[in-house]
This record gives structure tokens, C-alpha cells and sequence, in this order.
């Protein structure tokens, strides 16, 4: 870890923005100074307010480029990285015809600690520190995965899937090796460095009731653990959902009835909910994921931001990829505006900015350690360069103010825009 000062303008966010007046809600400082020491933030500031106790450190100086916290992706699949932007099919004909059989390929170590390494290298050129990935049903993909991950000091959280049923014969595990497989990832790497688990039933319709109730039982055995799965993304879904499981009041009762809601529980897309699921999960604190590239790549819907948002259900947003058609969280960010205008609401650069940073963070609950440039947090970090094309220098030339800059770097900005990428202090980009 290179202990040193980072300069250059210096954005982080205190709380949810409520408007673009709102700068109450994050500090700025033009001339930003941020001392890391052991992978951790020491202090941030004006630079010229810098304290004498760092005097001795070597000073990398970004001016004029903005220094922000690492982003964060709270949903994606390394193992479709083969698939990304395949033609023509609608959720359960995608799965099927494109992400299956390229699952199947992750049964060889081989393959699995490459495409993890692939992964994590595109991570870092779009200033991605920590994401929250679904494996495939083999065990050992989830050990190249951590190995990986943990070998470049990122945060993850992650998890092999669960699926016994509807699903291709060697994709298929059982509902006691998909336990079993879990239980000694669990043990092998949740809490090791900077890694976390997720139990992770990939949806309803891949799991036999026997799987889902080893799932709750993998939770209640690991409590810190996470809880990662998918719900009401598509129309079709939901109505097998329904006829697998007729007990069921709604798709979000099956969870419920294996005690998979919580804090720390992730439920992908989330597009169709009705009241009582609404209401469910608000006060469960669950969470709810925004993942509009895969949304509108899938043609499954528009999620209700505002909506959702004015309710007090906790909402993060995400990549989905490889259904999300792009690494990016800045181009996530701008396909949620055009959702978000779709549904009538102006989600501005500030909110956006947020949800990258802090707002994700603390939709994970670790915005005690990511997410945020505070003292005693990790230092992920990313240096952003808003004229990094011709066509962002050409805009950024009518730009007039920090908002305006910033809806630039989300709308025409991808990972050329990001000029560094810190990992625990350490540069990879």
C-alpha cells in the first residue's frame, strides 16, 4: 500500500441529495487534498490546510480532475461476460438460449480464473472497487472468483447460485450440494480480507422448495451473510413463479416464507411489484435493485424509481451485466435518467453521483467503509476526467457549474472518462 497525498478537486456526498440546490448534501473542495495511509483515508481538506504530519508523504497531483469515492455495482454476473449484448430474446428465452450454455463452461478452473480476471480488469477501468456478482452453480468458479478478488485487495460480495430445477442437467446442483458447496465457500472465504458472501438462489423458478429452505437455513447459520436473488423482472416470470408455487400470496411470499427478507437482502430488478410486496418490502428494509440497461436491453420494463423512493423502500442501482449491456456505472447512470424520464421523473447528476457512491454503500451497509471520502474508510478511489473525448470537451465548454460537469461525465462519459482507479491506496489504473 503506497502511503501518499492525492490532489485535485475533491467530491464526496454526506446524504441523499433533494435537489440540485441541495449542497448541503455533499462537500467540494476545489483545491482537495486526500492523505491515504495503509489503505486507509487519514484526512481530506483544502490542500492548503493540509497538515504538517503528511508533509513527508509524495504528493500525485490530478488537478484539474475530479477525485470521487470507487463506484460501486450492486448486481452483476461475471460468468456472462461471454454473453453481453446477445440479440433478440426476452428474459427466460435469454437465459436459456445465451447465459446457460455459457455457464456451462465454468465446470474448468481454467476458464473461471480468466474470465474473473477479465472481470475484474474491466471493473477497474470504469473505476468500479466493489460489486456484488452472482457465480454460476460450480463451486470452484466461486474460488477463482474470491481468489482473484482478494488478491487485488477489492471489496466484493459475491456467491455461488443455487439452481436445481429448470435448468440444463450440468448446471443443475441439488438442494443439499448447493448447501453444502456454500457452507464451505462460506468458510473459506466470507470475512477473508475484504470479502463477503452472498447466498444467492439465482430466482424462484430455479429453486425446489428443498433448495430454498437450505437457503434460509445457510443465512440463519451465517447472519452476516447477504441474500442476492431475482424478482418480478419479467411478466412470464412472474406467472411461473406463481404456478410453481400456488401457496404463495405473490413472487415475493416465496422469499418471505424462507426468511430470505432483511437488510442485507438484494433482490434484482423489482419492476412489477404489487402493494403488498411494496409494503413488504419497506418494512422489511430489503432492497431493492435498479438495473436499467438490462431492463431495457430485455425489454422487461421500467422500474419505478420515484415511486419507490417516496415509499422509503431502499433502492441501489446496478450494471446487470451481461444483460446490462455495459461495465459502466456512469452509462447505467444515464439509461436510469432515461428510465426515470419515462416515468415522469428528472433524476438529477447529483442523485446519480449519490447512488454510485454513497447511496450504494449504504444499501449494502458498509458505508462505514466504502462509498464515502471520510477518515478511517477504505481508500477506493477514482479520478475523473470530464473532457477524456472531443465530444465531452466540446460540451464541457458551455458547462458552467459542478452539476452540470457532472451530468456531462454521466451522459457522454464510459471508462475513458476515468483517468485512475484506487484500490485500498493502491493505483491499477
Amino acid at each position: 500500500m503506497t502511503d501518499q497525498v492525492l490532489r485535485g478537486r475533491v467530491l464526496t456526498f454526506f446524504d441523499h441529495p433533494t435537489s440540485l440546490a441541495d449542497t448541503d448534501s455533499f462537500g467540494y473542495w476545489e483545491d482537495g487534498a486526500i492523505a491515504v495511509l495503509g489503505g486507509k483515508i487519514d484526512w481530506r481538506g483544502h490542500f492548503s490546510e493540509l497538515p504538517e504530519r503528511y508533509n513527508a508523504l509524495p504528493v500525485t497531483d490530478h488537478r484539474p480532475r475530479l477525485i470521487l469515492p470507487g463506484l460501486i455495482d450492486t448486481h452483476a454476473h461475471f460468468a456472462q461476460m461471454g454473453v453481453i449484448g446477445s440479440y433478440g430474446a426476452q428474459l427466460l428465452d435469454w437465459l436459456e438460449q445465451y447465459t446457460f450454455v455459457q455457464e456451462t463452461r465454468f465446470d474448468c478452473d481454467d476458464h473461471s480464473g480468466l474470465i474473473a480476471s477479465s472481470y475484474f480488469d474491466e471493473l477497474i477501468l470504469n473505476g468500479v472497487t466493489t460489486s456484488v456478482v452472482y457465480g454460476t452453480s460450480h463451486k470452484n468458479s466461486m474460488d477463482a472468483f474470491f481468489a482473484e478478488a482478494d488478491q487485488r485487495q477489492l471489496c466484493m460480495i459475491a456467491g455461488k447460485t443455487l439452481m436445481d430445477r429448470n435448468a440444463p442437467d450440468d448446471l443443475r446442483d441439488t438442494a443439499q450440494s448447493g448447501y453444502d458447496d456454500s457452507k464451505a465457500l462460506i468458510e473459506r472465504w466470507h470475512g477473508k480480507g475484504r470479502l463477503k458472501y452472498a447466498v444467492t438462489p439465482r430466482f424462484a423458478i430455479s429453486c425446489s422448495e428443498a433448495q430454498l429452505e437450505l437457503a434460509g437455513t445457510l443465512l440463519k447459520e451465517t447472519p452476516d451473510a447477504y441474500l442476492q436473488t431475482h424478482l418480478s423482472e419479467n411478466q412470464i416470470e412472474i406467472e411461473t413463479t406463481a404456478a410453481l408455487f400456488p401457496a404463495a400470496r405473490d413472487y415475493l411470499d416465496v422469499y418471505e416464507h424462507y426468511g430470505f427478507l432483511g437488510e442485507k437482502s438484494l433482490f434484482g430488478h423489482c419492476i412489477h411489484l404489487t402493494e403488498r410486496e411494496r409494503a413488504a418490502m419497506k418494512d422489511s428494509r430489503s432492497v431493492a435493485v435498479f438495473c436499467p440497461t438490462s431492463n431495457l436491453f430485455l425489454g422487461s420494463g421500467l422500474f419505478d424509481y420515484a415511486g419507490m423512493s417516496d415509499e422509503g423502500i431502499r433502492i441501489s442501482l446496478a450494471s446487470d451485466v451481461g444483460a446490462g449491456t455495459s461495465y459502466s456505472m456512469l452509462t447505467t447512470a444515464s439509461e436510469a435518467y432515461k428510465v426515470c424520464q419515462l416515468n415522469h421523473y428528472g433524476l438529477n447528476p447529483l442523485e446519480s453521483f449519490y447512488l454510485m457512491t454513497l447511496g450504494n454503500a449504504r444499501a449494502l451497509s458498509l458505508d462505514h467503509d466504502i462509498g464515502t471520502i471520510e477518515a478511517g474508510t477504505s481508500a477506493d478511489l477514482i479520478v475523473l476526467n470530464s473532457i477524456a473525448t472531443s465530444a465531452m470537451n466540446i460540451r464541457m465548454e458551455a458547462a458552467d457549474s459542478l452539476t452540470d460537469e457532472l451530468f456531462i461525465l454521466q451522459t457522454l462519459g464510459d471508462d475513458r472518462a476515468i483517468s485512475a482507479t484506487y484500490v485500498a491506496g493502491n493505483r491499477f489504473k
